[in-house]
């Protein structure tokens, strides 16, 4: 609306340009008609009313109302003074004007005439009728507000933890990767012909979280931490048929993820367990997997390649729950031995967002593919042999009995996924290392400080970057 009014305004200032060309070169009749007319555009700011005024007319002051070069100023209607960018105006195209010129083709004098005779009133509830609502805030008056409450925030150090960690994003990523309407979507390309860009972002994501896992399979994203280690729980019951019913889950995982589990496990009918590390047995024969963290949620890291060949030797899948940005530093899960790897890719250039939406990730060996959740970008080729990407082995995901599918997860969060892997293309490998080592050595100076200081106790164990103190009572 607002471009057709510029429109209608630049070709009346054009028209007027014209006829004064025209009547310097004595080409035009004096009596020539000016568009001085009433107009959904003019009209309402015209000082002439509605009839039509010569050149000669308004040149000679003849048939001019008094009005004309005085300080008088015409009244405009309240309509004229509303804002025109509130969602209604802006939604419905059609001014009331010719709302009344549509209802009057039907026969009505107006739109709610027209409602009242095609409605019945029985189906009607006068209480929930929208004129009893405001018209709203406009655009530029909602941002004006957001940024008000914005401006109350108070911003502080976040000393948390447990799997949310404060990031920078690179303004590059900003600009053509979070605010860009073109990769505004959570779910992966259905229509791979057109999307093979984010399908090869996708596929770099994939390829990321192989590289750091030292696992061979990952998919293109879960939804955040705590369902991902849902997911490979349930994995763990589907690999062994469930004939297993109990798993486990070392206490030193985030409780947010424990809580998780918890209640995704009476969909499964599994039994979990939260046991200390040392305090773990698989003595009853009915341990399905077993859940670690690595680093732990208080930050400690420990070498699990004695406890994995044990809950092998016992039949038990391991499942690791564990953060990218240190593995850029430590010992892959994969080569521990860990049979399925879950975490988050937030710390990846995804700011914290008061606790999400982030991409998690899920990566696992080549035997158990198939019971992997969420969608797989794979390379294939396409109708003239050249190298294509696609979604890989739907069958076991999409296009499968609701019955016979191992997971219910039917989406990604393909977004935040292509923000952590331009993350890792931007920094590249030995840049991710920086960060990491920097990280790290920041955290062993704040350790050695609160050690100088003598006041704290602080935890002893080999740590990345998270330090556990404990205070005096």
């Amino acid at each position: 609306m607002e471009r057709a009014r510029r429109l209608a305004s630049r070709a009346i200032l054009k028209r007027l340009v014209n006829e004064t060309k025209q009547s310097s070169n004595g080409q035009m009749s004096c009596r020539s008609p000016v568009l001085y007319t009433p107009s959904r555009y003019v009209s309402s700011l015209s000082p002439f009313g509605s009839k039509y005024y010569s050149r000669s007319d308004l040149l000679g002051g003849r048939n001019v109302p008094n009005s004309f070069g005085s300080q008088q100023v015409r009244s405009i209607s309240v309509e004229a003074l509303k804002s025109s960018d509130t969602f209604p105006r802006r939604h419905n195209s059609a001014t009331p004007e010719e709302q009344a010129k549509m209802a009057e083709s039907c026969g009505f004098d107006s739109l709610d005439s027209l409602i009242d005779a095609t409605v019945p009133k029985a189906i009607r509830i006068d209480s929930m009728k929208f004129s009893k609502f405001d018209e709203g805030l406009t655009e530029s008056q909602m941002i004006e507000h957001m940024k008000m409450l914005e401006s109350k925030n108070k911003i502080f150090k976040s000393f948390i933890g447990m799997g949310y960690y404060n990031t920078h994003v690179p303004p590059v990523i900003l600009r053509n990767i979070m605010e860009n309407p073109a990769w505004y979507t959570q779910y992966t390309p259905y229509q791979a012909e057109i999307s093979q860009g984010r399908l090869e972002s996708l596929l770099n994501f994939q390829t990321m979280i192989t590289d750091l896992t030292g696992l061979p399979m990952s998919n293109a994203s879960l939804l955040d931490e705590g369902t991902a280690a849902a997911e490979a729980m349930a994995m763990c019951n589907n690999i062994l048929k469930g004939k297993k019913k109990t798993f486990i889950i070392a206490n030193n995982c985030h409780p947010q993820t424990i809580d998780i589990c918890k209640t995704r496990a009476d969909g499964f009918d599994l039994k979990v367990v939260t046991a200390d590390l040392k305090d773990i047995d698989y003595s009853s024969g009915d341990v399905c997997g077993v859940l670690v963290q690595y680093p732990g949620t208080e930050g400690e890291v420990l070498d699990y390649g004695e406890f994995i060949k044990n809950a092998h030797a016992h039949g038990v899948k391991v499942v690791m729950a564990t953060d990218l940005l240190a593995l850029t530093v430590l010992k892959p899960p994969g080569e521990l031995g860990a049979d399925i790897v879950v975490g988050s890719a937030q710390r990846f250039g995804v700011p914290m967002g008061y606790g999400g939406p982030h991409a998690a990730f899920l990566a696992t060996s080549q035997e158990y593919k198939r019971m992997m959740p969420g969608r797989i970008i794979g390379v294939s080729v396409d109708s003239s042999g050249k190298p294509a990407l696609r979604m890989a082995m739907q069958t076991r995901e999409q296009h499968i009995r609701r019955d016979k599918a191992t997971s219910n997860i039917c989406t990604a969060q393909a977004l935040l996924a292509n923000m952590a892997a331009m993350y890792a293309v931007y920094h590249g490998p030995e840049g991710l290392k920086a960060i990491a080592q920097r990280v790290h050595g920041l955290a062993g100076v704040f350790a050695s400080g609160l050690k100088k200081l003598g006041t704290v106790e602080v935890q002893g164990l080999p740590f990345f970057d998270t330090v556990k103190v404990t205070c005096a009572d």
